[in-house]
């Protein structure tokens, strides 16, 4: 089979397409041939050698979302069967065209979705599900703050918070990045280039903040937290330092906490599989979250997807189409 692999840590043009055995799945395990692939910000991270934990990346294969058709069962699967369409989540090895993955991290591809829109699903849905709805316990009339609204995660919260029955409000770069955010659900839209996001909330508050931004924007998110009001990090993309009033946190009850998806336990990510499947998937069945494709690439140009990734002009998700022996 082919795949792409990082030859060291670098930029886009460290990304390679080699070839390689196909993989057994271990017991517990299926082996997918994969017609699509996600292009994430971790991705990134690991080509450039800077996510934490992940040690010499040389020889890696990136990709944290697939979706394909199963090939081939371990001998303790059970749910699925060689041609079932699904899509799943991994922590490496989605710029392939085959790829083994724990068959509890595996959900069925939406009815009506293609495998290039299914393949847009897994990393960006069990990151909001899990940062949003279980670390920041967002609730119906509840408003969340979304940063970084027009890339895969923060249109994934947008949709998801507004069919959930929550206010939404959120910042991008550009006005149609802005316009785009309001057709999906957004009820404030802050271009960030114009105002300052604080200023423009200050007077009604939010209860839940996603940011991926850190660095000074902490301290602005703290002090538009409601009482009880959470803070939930899923990247620090200007820096982890920050300062905050400690005595604001504690009048408040204010909560921050924060996650990555990657280095959790096989179990973790299953039972998350399994909440995705019971509160997500009926939304997308009954047509109330689309996916948002900003452009599809061949395997073969991976890297190409990653300098669109990494200029952030694109809005949604950016997915590498695979052809089988191509």
């Amino acid at each position: 089979m082919q795949h792409i692999t990082i030859s060291a840590p670098g930029g886009p043009e460290v990304l390679r397409l080699q070839e390689a055995l196909i993989p057994e799945p271990a017991a517990h395990q299926v082996l997918v041939r994969v017609e699509a692939a996600g292009v994430n910000r971790p991705d990134v991270l690991l080509r450039q050698g800077k996510y934490r934990g992940s040690g010499d990346v040389a020889g890696t294969v990136p990709g944290l979302e697939i979706a394909g058709r199963v090939e081939q069962c371990g001998a303790a699967v059970t749910r699925w069967q060689p041609g079932d369409a699904v899509c799943a989540l991994l922590a490496a090895g989605g710029y392939a065209e085959y790829a083994v993955v724990d068959a509890g991290h595996c959900l069925p591809v939406p009815e009506g979705w293609s495998m290039t829109e299914a393949a847009s699903l897994p990393e960006t849905v069990f990151t909001v599900w899990h940062n949003v709805f279980q670390r920041g316990a967002l609730q119906p009339g509840e408003t969340l703050l979304v940063h970084g609204g027009s890339s895969g995660i923060g249109i994934t919260a947008i949709q998801l918070a507004h069919a959930l029955g929550s206010r939404v409000a959120t910042t991008a770069g550009s006005t149609g990045k802005c316009e785009a955010l309001r057709s999906l659900g957004a009820d404030v839209v802050i271009n960030y280039k114009q105002a300052d996001f604080e200023q423009v909330l200050a007077e009604e508050g939010v209860d839940v903040v996603l940011d991926m931004v850190g660095g000074d924007y902490t301290p602005k998110n703290l002090r538009l937290l409601r009482p009880d009001g959470r803070l939930v990090f899923i990247n620090a993309m200007q820096g982890g330092p920050a300062e905050f009033n400690a005595l604001e946190v504690m009048a408040r009850r204010l909560t921050i906490t924060g996650s990555t998806l990657r280095p959790r336990l096989a179990e973790f990510k299953a039972a998350l599989a399994a909440a995705v499947e019971q509160h997500v998937w009926p939304l997308l069945a009954a047509g109330k979250f689309k996916p948002v494709i900003y452009q599809t690439f061949p395997l073969a140009e991976a890297a190409a997807a990653h300098q669109l990734l990494e200029s952030s002009t694109h809005i949604g998700k950016l997915v590498l189409e695979v052809t089988q022996g191509a």
